[in-house]
């Protein structure tokens, strides 16, 4: 949680989309229903450890795990909330007090606590009682969330019941103990949210979101038309394309057709992540695409599409935007676009708690092209993953080769660390225009293009041989305390790949991982790198 936001959060106050929890003999029975007023209304954040004026208390370190469990066993226990809702809660300091943040998405469904629905009216949490309010709550859900809106002459013909086995499956391999295990058809559909009630004709029946999961071809055809999704390799015929998928069927088969197109047309890089086998490509075309499907808005005439070409890959779909601009790990704030989408594609393994993907998807790409993959928010959501077919996060740098006249050394002569800089000129000419990047050339040699010549640009440099432009000499640049060889090593892999860990230091540089995060300490506390972001998903960053 970001200080400088919380700190504004606390100005402001309690609002339609902020409360404060004092929770400091566990969670009351209040908590329970601000999250279900938020979920009826358009969502908000709950602050557990703050008195309502906002004055932080915190909670126990003690007491924040146990808190945090009943949590959830409460939000999903359909006798408590219903229907369930998983949330996950996240624990910050603040002036040395542990708070408890819980961000509850706005949802297509209307929840009720202990039997009783809640709305959010300015700050305050209100019993609703009246039928007539009840049912408009629904209409404002429905006409909020296309999804919801009921097809009342859709029937079990029309879908794809054969497709359930499938799902229950699926769902068994996500959980072992998933509820849908032991349900009929009948009752599966029911607990996802695919059979509604239409308030406005009092009518039950199919929804949109049946229809787009379940639906056969002709139906969904019908209902909406404009419904598919334009898959399209561009790399050699850029005019036109290399290979085209037109996918218009339900969304489960719609996932993996989709999936299948990448497959193809897209690189399988190595990457191990402690010691497991992680499949990069197939790790960030499922956030895109599953991105793409669920959080589309499907009455929209514009047509998806999922697009890869020399440079980088990106899908477009219509979308209901909160705001325009790019979205980062820094604000990006996890709204459903069609909660019963998602919420289905969560229960079968296809997608992951909300938030969650957008962090996967920036650790992967980092390690897949060495580059940010953007996010824009608008009309139309874009996805912009950069592609490098000659970048290997194992050797930290892109290794494309510029034919026309580029210096790449005598053979046996390695180039690391260069990475979207051009290198030009003829062989035996000192580099120009390389910042920050790693060369290892001649055994004992000096770092350039001629015996002797120093690399123009090059700042903190790891040089093998000797650490200077000259044997003796320091690196220039770096006047706050002295650096040691190692250090200046560690620093330079920093340079070449920010995200690198420790472990993978230590493994290149053939040194004990707890020596490597020792001079990593010594280092920041220098103030010759800094950590942007978290543990897990930052970036090391080397100070000019």
């Amino acid at each position: 949680m970001d200080q400088i936001k919380f700190q504004t959060v606390l100005e402001i106050g309690e609002t339609i989309a902020v409360e404060f929890k004092r929770c400091s003999g566990g969670i009351g029975i209040d908590t329970f229903k601000t999250v279900c007023s938020f979920l009826n209304r358009f969502g908000g954040d709950i602050y557990l450890g703050v008195e309502d004026n906002g004055t932080v208390c915190g909670i126990p370190e003690n007491e924040t795990a146990k808190i945090i469990k009943n949590f959830i066993t409460m939000t999903v226990n359909p006798e408590v909330i219903s229907p369930t809702v998983c949330l996950s809660p996240e624990i910050f300091d603040y002036n040395d007090k542990k708070i408890i943040h819980v961000y509850v998405p706005p949802s297509s469904d209307v929840h009720s606590f202990k039997k009783t629905i809640y709305d959010r009216i300015d700050d305050a949490d209100v019993k609703v009682t009246s039928t007539d309010l009840i049912a408009s709550m629904y209409i404002r859900k429905q006409n909020f969330y296309t999804e919801r809106k009921v097809y009342q002459y859709i029937s079990n013909e029309d879908l794809r019941i054969d497709l359930l086995p499938l799902v229950r499956q699926m769902a068994i391999n996500h959980d072992i103990n998933h509820p849908w295990k032991s349900m009929t058809d009948t009752q599966l559909l029911q607990s996802a949210g695919l059979i509604s009630k239409d308030w406005s004709i009092n009518k039950v029946g199919f929804n949109l979101a049946s229809i787009l999961l379940l639906g056969r071809d002709d139906v969904i055809k019908s209902i909406v038309p404009v419904y598919r999704t334009d898959a399209i390799k561009r790399k050699i015929n850029v005019n036109r394309y290399d290979d085209r998928l037109i996918v218009d069927t339900n969304l489960i088969d719609s996932y993996r057709l989709l999936m299948d197109f990448a497959s193809k047309n897209l690189l399988d890089k190595f990457y191990l992540e402690e010691d497991v086998r992680i499949n990069l490509r197939s790790g960030i075309t499922r956030e895109m695409l599953v991105n793409s499907l669920i959080h589309r808005e499907y009455t929209s005439s514009y047509i998806s599409k999922f697009v890869i070409e020399n440079e980088q890959m990106f899908t477009e779909n219509a979308s209901r935007a909160k705001f325009i601009g790019s979205i980062n790990l820094d604000n990006f704030e996890p709204i459903p676009k069609n909660p019963l989408i998602a919420s289905f594609f969560r229960n079968i393994g296809l997608a992951d708690e909300l938030g969650s993907g957008v962090k996967k998807l920036y650790h992967y790409v980092r390690r897949y092209s060495g580059q940010d993959p953007q996010l824009i928010e608008g009309d139309i959501f874009r996805i912009i993953v950069p592609l490098d077919d000659n970048y290997s996060f194992d050797v930290g740098i892109s290794s494309r080769r510029v034919h026309s006249g580029a210096i790449y050394g005598k053979p046996g002569e390695a180039l690391s660390g260069i990475t979207g800089a051009e290198v030009s000129g003829k062989p035996g000419e000192a580099f120009s225009g390389i910042n920050r990047a790693e060369v290892s050339g001649r055994p004992g040699g000096e770092p350039s293009g001629k015996p002797g010549e120093a690399f123009s640009g090059i700042n903190r440099a790891e040089v093998s041989g000797k650490p200077s432009g000259k044997p003796g000499e320091a690196f220039s640049g770096i006047n706050r305390a002295e650096v040691s060889e190692i250090r200046q090593r560690i620093m330079a892999k920093m340079l070449n790949n920010s995200f690198v860990s420790a472990k993978e230091i230590a493994n290149e540089l053939k040194i004990d991982r707890r020596n490597v995060e020792s001079h990593i300490r010594a280092l920041k506390k220098f103030g010759l790198i800094k950590r942007e972001g978290s543990k897990r998903y930052g970036k090391w960053v080397v100070v000019s």
